[in-house]
C-alpha cells in the first residue's frame, strides 16, 4: 500500500487530513476514538523506521501491539485512564521494535478537540536513552506536561487550518507547508524535554537553541543545494507558548525566503537572528540576499495564507514588526515583549 494509499484511509470523516503529517521526521500516530478500540488510523514514515513496523500493519491496530513481556502495566494503565478521559500525557514506556528487541520509548499523547469532543489522539514517539532514564523520568515528565498544555491550543489551530485547507486545495505544496506548521510545534516538545532545564524553569523554553533547530529542519527540507542557512542566536528564555508561536512565525518566515526569494538563482544566504534588547525585548530577524518582494506588496497584511498566520501570530506576541525588501534581499525583523526576561544566574 502507498503513502497515498494510507493517507486515505485516514480521511474518514470526521478524521483528520493526514496528508500533512507524511513528511515530519518526528515518529507520529493518529488514533480515532470513534472507531471501536480506538486505532491508528494513520503512521508515518519516521513511525516505521522508529518501530521496524510498516505503515500498512499498523493501521487499524490499538497501540498496544508495541507492547511485550517487559512493558510497565501501570503505565499502561496510566495511558487508559487517559485516553478515557480525553487528557494529555507523556510517559516513558517499554515498547517492542517488529524484530522483537525492546526500546524506551517516550511517548506523548495530546487529545484534538473538534467541536467540545475528542476527535482524535496525536502521538508522538521517540527513543529515550535507559541508561539515564529513573534520573530523567520526573523531569521529562513535568516538562512535557506544562509545555503540552501551553502547545496544545496551537496544534488545535493548525488542525483547523489544515482542514479548511483540505477542503478548498488539492495542491500537494500546501500540505507541506502545513507540515512544517506542525512540526515546529513537535520540535518545541523536543526542545523542552530535551534542553535540561532544571525544574525551576520547566515552563521556559531556551528560544536560542529552538529557533536553530527549525532553520535546520526548513533549510534541509526547503532550501537549494547552493542556499545557505546561517543562525546567531543568543540563548533567551521564554515561555513554551512565546516559543510556540516564534517557532511558528520563523518557520513561515523561512519557509516563504526558500519559496520565493531565489527564484532563477542557484545560491544565496539566509540569515535567522535572536538576540536580547534593553528592557526584555527579543528580537528575531530573517534575512536574505535574494530578489526581493514585488513592488508594491504589503507583506504579511497581503499575503496568502501563511501571511495572514505571521499576521496572527503577531498580534498574540503583540509585536512589532517591519519588512524591508528591495533588488538586493529581504529583511523581517520582529520585537517581542513581555514574558522574555533576563536569565536568572
Amino acid at each position: 500500500m502507498t503513502e497515498h494509499a494510507v493517507a486515505r484511509v485516514g480521511e474518514t470523516p470526521g478524521s483528520l487530513p493526514t496528508r500533512a503529517l507524511s513528511g515530519v521526521p518526528i515518529a507520529m500516530v493518529l488514533t480515532n476514538p470513534a472507531f471501536e478500540d480506538n486505532p491508528i488510523v494513520y503512521a508515518n514514515a519516521a513511525f516505521a523506521r522508529l518501530t521496524g513496523h510498516p505503515v500498512e500493519t499498523a493501521i487499524g491496530r490499538n497501540c498496544r501491539f508495541l507492547q511485550g513481556p517487559e512493558t510497565e502495566p501501570e503505565v499502561v494503565a496510566e495511558l487508559r485512564r487517559a485516553v478515557a478521559s480525553g487528557s494529555d500525557i507523556a510517559v516513558e514506556i517499554t515498547n517492542y521494535r517488529a524484530d522483537g528487541t525492546p526500546f524506551l520509548n517516550r511517548l506523548t499523547v495530546t487529545a484534538v478537540d473538534d467541536g467540545g469532543e475528542t476527535a482524535w489522539f496525536l502521538g508522538t514517539l521517540s527513543a529515550a536513552d535507559p541508561a539515564d532514564a529513573e534520573s530523567r523520568l520526573a523531569l521529562v515528565q513535568l516538562q512535557l506536561t506544562e509545555v503540552q498544555h501551553r502547545v496544545k491550543n496551537h496544534l488545535a489551530m493548525i488542525v483547523g487550518m489544515i482542514r479548511l485547507q483540505a477542503r478548498n486545495s488539492g495542491a500537494a505544496g500546501d500540505f507541506t507547508m502545513l507540515a512544517r506548521r506542525v512540526e515546529a510545534l513537535q520540535i518545541l516538545y523536543q526542545e523542552l524535554s530535551a534542553s535540561g532545564i532544571s525544574s525551576a524553569f520547566r515552563d521556559e523554553v531556551p528560544l536560542g537553541a529552538y529557533v536553530s533547530r527549525i532553520a535546520a529542519a526548513v533549510g534541509h527540507l526547503d532550501g537549494g543545494q547552493g542556499i545557505r542557512v546561517n543562525v546567531i542566536a543568543e540563548e533567551v528564555m521564554v515561555d513554551a507558548t512565546t516559543a510556540a508561536r516564534v517557532g511558528l512565525l520563523v518557520s513561515e518566515i523561512l519557509t516563504n525566503a526558500f519559496r520565493h526569494a531565489f527564484a532563477g538563482r542557484d545560491t544565496g544566504l539566509v540569515e535567522t537572528r535572536v538576540q536580547r534588547l534593553s528592557e526584555g525585548v527579543v528580537r528575531v530577524q530573517v534575512t536574505d540576499d535574494g530578489v526581493g518582494l514585488p513592488e508594491g506588496t504589503d507583506w504579511p497584511t497581503t499575503g496568502n495564507l501563511g501571511g495572514k498566520i505571521v499576521s496572527a501570530l503577531l498580534t498574540g506576541l503583540e509585536a512589532r514588526h517591519s519588512v524591508t525588501s528591495s533588488a538586493a534581499g529581504t529583511s523581517v525583523t520582529i520585537d517581542i515583549p513581555g514574558p522574555a526576561r533576563p536569565d536568572s544566574p
